[in-house]
């Protein structure tokens, strides 16, 4: 072990049970997340805390550092299903023969249904696996909600089949998510992770408070094997970011049914806090807090891509965090335009898939807009495919009752179409913590919790 990558600030886990033997030490068990706070003469111990703050020393081979998940695209839950390959491509991947290496493939003869393809004695066995009312089964006896599902109970017994699954035959360039999320430290054991209620219903699969060794967290459910391995990116995005203003990540559990968990932070939201409380917490420190956030991508070259009020969370303590990255890439990559959300979309952005930290800065002064309108919804009165034409003829929302000057002239700054003519988030920062002296009055009548910290 190397002190000199192990820097004071360092996240591990660890790897096994330490009870420790005098009062100096820092007693954790396996899966106990820890910071290293110092160094030592001895290059075998650290001095570190856990994550109630208690401090002490650790054994430095008893720990793994944790590290940001880099394979994006290549994460894969099922790294054996190779997609539209032939009969014939399938036998060669499958060469030199070895019993229980197999793969998955589409079915070539059968549209729709799935081929399962074993190495079996010298030859491979092609298994049709028939989709049937949200089924699959290959003897149409035993019927699974998806393709994790099936491989798993043919990994544990043959049933009919010509041997057990016992070798994945890899698809080229693809990495297993577990293996990948288990290797930089970030999986979870799912033993360890206990649901306790639904706070949140979407189209893709629960939010859930829960509790993780005594810790409230916030729990992303997704239970189907394609939506999950959608989300493999999000969860790959988030491990190597880490602010105070963004959401943090705790951890990953993927199962081998198909469902993925991603655990973070739990953050309290402004629910039942009337609108006029709301602002002395968090209307201007909100748009500094956010735009820490951004200046801390934009640093690290990233792209949010859906920087919205109803992605900033609230926590107890009443800092507002950026959450939701499903969309946020490096700055290289491209983005198709069909889900974007077209009033928090920069006009490049929409017309030619042109994202950048540029676009964010567009999105940003949206955000800022949202704020101080105390949760209106962007373009009022103004119909949805109209929009971006007038957008791109110069329009720009007026500025918020109450809103101060210097702020709407920030908002204006963001709405720049040149994406060059708009400020950087450094910059946004600085001018608006001039700003945030200013005293915003609550309008008559209005008594509600902002939407979008809800």
């Amino acid at each position: 072990v190397s002190q000199a990558s192990w820097p004071s600030g360092t996240e591990c886990v660890a790897k096994y049970n330490f009870q420790g033997s005098t009062e100096q030490d820092l007693p954790f068990c396996k899966g106990d997340l820890l910071t290293i706070i110092g160094v030592t003469k001895d290059p075998n111990w650290y001095k570190a805390k856990n994550s109630v703050g208690r401090e002490g020393m650790i054994p430095a081979n008893y720990v793994q550092k944790r590290e940001g998940v880099k394979s994006g695209g290549k994460l894969s839950l099922m790294p054996w299903f190779h997609g539209k390959i032939t009969r014939e491509q399938a036998e060669r991947l499958l060469y030199p023969p070895e019993t229980g290496l197999f793969l998955a493939r589409e079915s070539t003869n059968y549209p729709g249904d799935y081929t399962l393809c074993v190495s079996c004695d010298g030859k491979v066995e092609h298994y049709r696996i028939i989709y049937h009312d949200g089924k699959l089964s290959i003897d149409e006896e035993e019927y699974f909600d998806n393709l994790m599902q099936l491989v798993e109970h043919y990994t544990k017994d043959a049933d009919g089949l010509c041997t057990r699954l016992i070798k994945p035959k890899l698809m080229e360039g693809t990495v297993a998510a577990q293996d990948e999320f288990s290797r930089s430290g970030w999986a979870m054991n799912r033993k360890d992770l206990k649901l306790i209620q639904t706070i949140g219903k979407g189209e893709f699969g629960d939010v859930m408070v829960g509790d993780y060794r005594g810790t409230k967290v916030a729990v992303k459910c997704i239970k189907h094997d394609a939506t999950a391995q959608a989300f493999l990116a999000e969860a790959s995005v988030m491990t190597q970011l880490r602010h105070t203003n963004l959401v943090q990540l705790l951890g990953v559990i993927v199962e081998e049914r198909g469902s993925l968990f991603i655990v973070t932070e739990y953050m309290a939201k402004v629910s039942a806090v009337s609108l006029n409380i709301a602002v002395k917490m968090c209307l201007c420190p909100c748009g500094s807090d956010v735009c820490e956030a951004m200046e801390y991508l934009e640093a690290n070259n990233f792209v949010h891509r859906d920087l919205a009020a109803r992605n900033v969370l609230v926590s107890d303590d009443n800092i507002a965090k950026v959450s939701d990255f499903g969309l946020t890439k490096e700055a290289s990559s491209t983005q198709d335009t069909a889900k974007l959300p077209v009033k928090w979309t920069s006009p490049e952005a929409l017309r030619e898939k042109k994202f950048s930290t540029k676009s964010d800065v567009w999105s940003y002064g949206v955000l800022l807009w949202e704020i101080y309108s105390f949760g209106r919804v962007p373009y009022p009165r103004i119909p949805l495919k109209e929009v971006v034409p007038r957008v791109e003829k110069g329009y720009k929302m007026e500025a918020p009752d109450g809103c101060p000057a210097a702020v709407y002239d920030l908002m204006k700054q963001c709405w720049t179409l040149d994406p060059a003519g708009r400020p950087s988030f450094r910059l946004l920062r600085e001018k608006l913590q001039e700003s945030v002296s200013v005293c915003v009055e609550v309008p008559a009548g209005v008594d509600r919790a902002v939407p979008g910290f809800l």
